[in-house]
């Protein structure tokens, strides 16, 4: 495989990862504390949650690098061929709609990050289920499943910035508490399906998921209903999490040892 094949598809993937990664960083370390600035509803976690963006950006960096090789152009150049371009435009316009405090637009844009990381998502389970090297878990398999479950918290998080009350000047009323509570059970059943979704199932997907719910629980602290409601959905999410991981390893366990107890030569023992 030569260098350019595809290559305006990867220098196009590189531009974009480089804006979407400018505005992010942007946002964190711009002149204005956008995260600390931002309307804060009664699902907003603490500031630290953000920070997933960092991990999730450095996965990608080496994304950028992967679809340079003989199985990242079949996967990254191939499978999801602009899919990845456009997900990095919508996500950088989600940055610039959320950092001007247009949560309306924002939210709208939300759903377009999340649409396209979704179409992405499943591209890369349904074709590229086999994992054939390290480099192809932690830069294609992980960061994907990271970025598909944030942008569900991020979808969650934009709706209440757009149409919920603000938390700093409206106390939590009783339609208000039954909205987050419901938005919980959402954020945790979903944290559950990608605990359980296959045979090996997506921890990653439900860790960024789990993690969202526990800076919740630590930062909303007013109402005591939405803080233990968030820390006992946490709870049900990484006990998610743990089961899945359990199973596969012992399926894992399990398929070594009878393939250590398997015959040498066929139709013996």
């Amino acid at each position: 495989m030569a260098l350019t094949d595809g290559l305006l598809i990867k220098v196009v993937n590189i531009i974009v990862y480089a804006a979407s990664l400018g505005s992010n960083v942007y946002s964190v370390a711009g002149p204005e504390d956008m995260y600390g600035s931002s309307k804060v509803t009664y699902v907003t976690p603490s500031s630290w949650a953000f920070w997933l963006w960092t991990l999730i950006h450095l996965l990608l960096l080496g994304t950028m690098i992967f679809q340079f090789t003989t199985r990242g152009q079949e996967i990254i150049v191939d499978s999801i061929a602009w899919r990845f371009a456009l997900l990095g435009i919508f996500n950088a316009v989600y940055v610039f709609f959320w950092a001007r405090h247009w949560y309306i637009l924002a939210f709208v844009l939300s759903l377009l990050v999340s649409a396209t990381v979704s179409q992405i998502y499943f591209v890369v389970k349904k074709n590229h289920s086999a994992r054939e090297s390290l480099a192809e878990e932690a830069f294609v398999h992980l960061p994907f499943s990271l970025f598909h479950g944030w942008t569900i918290v991020l979808v969650v998080l934009s709706l209440f910035e757009a149409f919920g009350v603000n938390a700093h000047t409206h106390s939590a009323g009783i339609w208000t508490k039954i909205a987050v509570f419901l938005a919980f059970v959402f954020l945790e059943t979903t944290a559950a399906a990608y605990a359980f979704a296959s045979k090996e199932g997506d921890a990653a997907g439900a860790a960024a998921i789990t993690w969202a719910l526990f800076a919740i629980f630590i930062h909303q602290t007013s109402s005591k209903f939405i803080h233990w409601s968030a820390f006992a959905f946490f709870i049900l999410s990484l006990f998610a999490i743990i089961k899945s991981l359990y199973t596969t390893l012992r399926g894992s366990g399990s398929a070594l040892h009878d393939e250590e107890r398997a015959p040498l030569v066929p139709g013996s023992g």
